[in-house]
């Protein structure tokens, strides 16, 4: 990814010039310099990089935004959130579509969430489909939609509603266990982690997701008594069954390796049924006490979640991992720029590593961050020789609220430059084919060019490059169409393809 102010440089612009370019339509028209290039090179690659925000439906932390909203009103609410994902410069958004062995959309596996509907298992006050919603406005505005997975949480503290009948807490008690204010799916019994699974699948073959994403709940986290003191998770019936069939793994392996088999069964189910759809992982932001860089200390997951997430990312089970580094730059026990670095020493299979970033700590009653502490993140997530860049945004709130400035100051700075996602070349999807492109009318009634698949692979996106001012300037289109490119049809071009996993076509001369 080529920097802002290097840009600058090549074109003798001022930031001001560049920070106008903000202010064009997304992905709409792009200067990317290549000096010393022309034409009859071809143009140069994609600029890339993962700018994602999460959007929390649990407790209402993001959508809906409080309780009692008609579905109208969340409709109007998401229209809000893809447009602002949309402006400031995002190009992809992590949805919760499973706050608690529960939905978001229809489903004959769980009921409807309380926090869409205001009780479980009530259905909509008009029908829609919201998980169907999102996924089709992303794509319209050119955003990723990936589906996020809470994998053994079977009740928030939030919850206000009784469970409906077909809620895993009724229809299969013997699997839950109450910790604490938490009622939670035992990851020993093996029909929790089938349950995951079968929702899971269900999802991916009914909706054209593009990435399946499970946050850092696997075990529950630490629950104390009153004194203080830690209290354990109660599965002696789960681990007792493994060690009469004749397991020989002490509880706290053989809780890592209830989790890891459901990671693995994860990872080579969903792509043997979608092999473009990425999966990836947001886990807590500290490594192991093992492997952790000098001066950094903390919460074990590994000890207290039994999540060994290293060796997920040594193992290839995951296309991305995002550690949520949720602490400042000069944190000295949590600092961020040795924390990324540790993760990327770990990265021995190459997979995309895009840290989250707690940008709702923005206006927080307490240990506030101040923009400036963010902008510093995003551009950490931009040095160290990574193989690809990116980041995700603790939550779609923070920069729907612009605290202090922060959506205005990531459009005008390290967001003026739109990118596409990276691609994951390692996912088991066809090379795609360059788009066609008609000559009919436009908008304002004059000849523009439309994009359209051509064949070959379903595509997301067409690109339109053109030389123009010794520069090359680009436009992606979300497919199919909805708007032609900008331009002139006669002044030609190159057009580059985009696949559902992100990989580039080769050129091909626009012909229309």
């Amino acid at each position: 990814m080529v920097d802002v102010d290097e840009a600058l440089v090549h074109q003798g612009l001022t930031r001001r010039a560049a920070l106008a370019l903000a202010g064009l339509p997304w992905l709409g028209a792009c200067t990317w310099p290549r000096p010393g290039d022309g034409p009859s090179s071809g143009p140069p690659l994609l600029p890339r990089e993962f700018r994602a925000a999460w959007v929390a439906t649990v407790a209402h932390i993001d959508w809906p935004s409080r309780p009692g909203l008609t579905s109208a009103d969340q409709r109007a609410e998401m229209l809000t959130l893809l447009d602002r994902a949309r402006a400031i410069g995002l190009n992809a958004l992590v949805l919760q579509v499973r706050p608690a062995a529960d939905a978001i959309y229809p489903s004959d596996l769980e009921p409807w969430s309380e926090y869409l509907t205001g009780a479980s298992g009530q259905a909509p006050d008009i029908p829609w489909d919201p998980l169907a919603e999102w996924v089709a406005g992303a794509h319209h505005r050119g955003l990723e939609l990936h589906a996020w997975f809470n994998p053994y949480r079977a009740r928030h503290p939030s919850a206000r509603s009784e469970p409906a009948a077909t809620h895993v807490v009724n229809a299969d008690a013997a699997i839950v266990r109450r910790h604490g204010d938490l009622l939670w799916m035992d990851p020993g019994e093996p029909r929790a982690a089938q349950r995951m699974l079968d929702v899971v699948l269900d999802v991916l073959r009914r909706y054209d997701i593009d990435g399946v994403h499970i946050d850092d709940y696997f075990y529950p986290y630490p629950v104390n008594d009153a004194q203080g003191v830690e209290q354990p998770f109660p599965d002696d019936a789960s681990y007792q069954r493994h060690v009469d069939g004749g397991g020989r793994l002490d509880r706290a392996a053989w809780r890592r390796d209830n989790v890891d088999r459901l990671v693995q069964t994860l990872y080579f189910a969903i792509h043997a049924v979608k092999p473009w759809v990425r999966f990836g992982i947001s886990p807590f932001g500290l490594p192991r006490p093992d492997r952790r860089p000098p001066g950094i200390s903390g919460f074990s997951q590994y000890d207290k979640l039994f999540a060994d997430v290293e060796r997920w990312l040594q193992q290839g089970w995951l296309d991305y991992l995002a550690p949520q580094l949720y602490w400042p730059i000069d944190a000295p026990a949590q600092a961020f720029g040795p924390l990324l670095q540790a993760w990327r020493d770990g990265n021995t299979q190459g997979r995309h590593l895009w840290p989250g970033l707690f940008t709702s700590r923005l206006g927080a009653e307490r240990n506030a961050y101040l923009a400036p502490e963010v902008l510093a993140q995003v551009e950490r997530t931009r040095t160290g020789g990574a193989p690809d860049n990116g980041h995700l945004h603790f939550s779609m709130t923070a920069l729907l609220g612009n605290r202090d400035g922060i959506a205005d100051r990531l459009r005008e700075g390290p967001y003026a430059w739109p990118a596409l996602t990276p691609a994951t070349p390692w996912l088991a999807e066809p090379p795609p084919e360059p788009p066609a492109v008609d000559v009919r009318p436009g908008p304002d009634g004059r000849p523009a060019l439309w994009p359209r698949q051509a064949g070959g692979p379903p595509l997301r996106q067409a690109v339109l490059w053109r030389w123009h001012r010794a520069a090359w300037t680009w436009q992606a289109r979300p497919l199919p169409a909805a708007q032609p490119f900008e331009g002139d049809p006669a002044a030609g071009g190159w057009l580059v393809g985009v696949g559902r996993s992100g990989a580039a076509s080769r050129p091909l001369r626009a012909a229309p």
